[in-house]
């Protein structure tokens, strides 16, 4: 199952059946709704849903966007918040991304669970690797720093994402739903990539599963925090689907497949033709740039 992302031409459209029609001319059978949904575009999805003209893979929470937001924020709210307000409103609109994925029929919602409130590490550490100091002592210092502060104050925020999702579950549960709980680029975001195993053994329920997205994990290699191959074999038992998109080093992400750095043949054993791809790329792209990422990601992970 392929499916692409309305984050490469929401922001385009201001009516949602134009929208998935697009994505159905490059060959699409299916679409996934971005966190960039906003309220206005909902008539022409429902429409287009409707007339079985595309159908829904999944949908990012938040989606549709709250009212008064017109731009792509999935992030706007945080299930780690130390604010119970900001907790509460994270809780209120994953509760409607629930409801209208289930009115358009998707299968999954992919969820971002917030992230430690700590100094940023990543953008310092990209910056180092672009400058070629990832082997000096400076950056293992910065690494090793980065791991113990993540460590030191990981529990209370991790504590909140379980609180939430163990409230969220049964409603996704009722309704036939599938969590899929995204690993994130962010050195602070959350869960930390070795926290998925035991998250996921705590919630074995099948409406909870691990979300791959192959940028994130590629900009986590290239900070050398994670082998990516390794990391999405171990969760594979887990797995919900795939956001699809290539890394032009060090964290350049959201290309087409086979423009950057993505060892795509390598991660080819742990595809298979009935798992979600959903390709997620760059508004900037043109549609022939979609086209030709689309056509060499199944020709190597295959056509189905």
């Amino acid at each position: 199952m392929y499916s692409l992302s309305t984050c490469w031409n929401s922001h385009r459209h201001t009516d949602g059946r134009a929208m998935l029609r697009e994505i159905r001319a490059l060959g699409f059978a299916y679409a996934e709704l971005s966190h960039g949904t906003r309220i206005s575009l909902l008539p022409g999805i429902l429409e287009a849903v409707d007339a079985g003209e595309i159908r829904i893979s999944s949908v990012h929470n938040f989606c549709p966007l709250p009212i008064g937001v017109n731009h792509a924020a999935p992030n706007l709210y945080r299930f780690s918040d130390e604010r119970p307000r900001h907790r509460e409103l994270a809780e209120k609109h994953t509760r409607k991304t629930i409801e209208f994925a289930a009115r358009v029929k998707a299968r999954v919602i992919v969820l971002h669970l917030g992230s430690i409130e700590m100094r940023d590490y990543t953008r310092k550490l990209e910056a180092m690797v672009e400058h070629g100091e990832r082997a000096q002592p400076r950056y293992q210092r910065l690494c090793q720093r980065c791991a113990l502060q993540r460590a030191a104050r990981k529990t209370p925020w991790f504590q909140r994402v379980h609180d939430a999702l163990k409230k969220l579950l049964p409603e996704a549960e009722a309704l036939g739903l599938q969590f899929g709980l995204e690993n994130r680029e962010a050195l602070e975001e959350l869960p930390l990539d070795n926290d998925f195993p035991a998250l996921l053994q705590e919630f074995p329920s099948p409406a909870i599963a691990y979300w791959h997205d192959t940028g994130h994990a590629q900009i986590k290699e290239n900070l050398g925090f994670l082998h990516h191959f390794s990391h999405l074999e171990s969760l594979r038992p887990r797995l919900g689907g795939f956001h699809v998109h290539d890394v032009q080093p060090p964290g350049r992400d959201h290309c087409p497949p086979g423009t950057g750095g993505i060892d795509w043949i390598a991660l080819a054993p742990l595809v298979k033709p009935t798992d979600l791809k959903v390709l997620e790329l760059s508004p900037g792209l043109k549609p022939d740039e979609v086209s030709a990422g689309f056509a060499y990601l199944r020709s190597v992970w295959g056509q189905e």
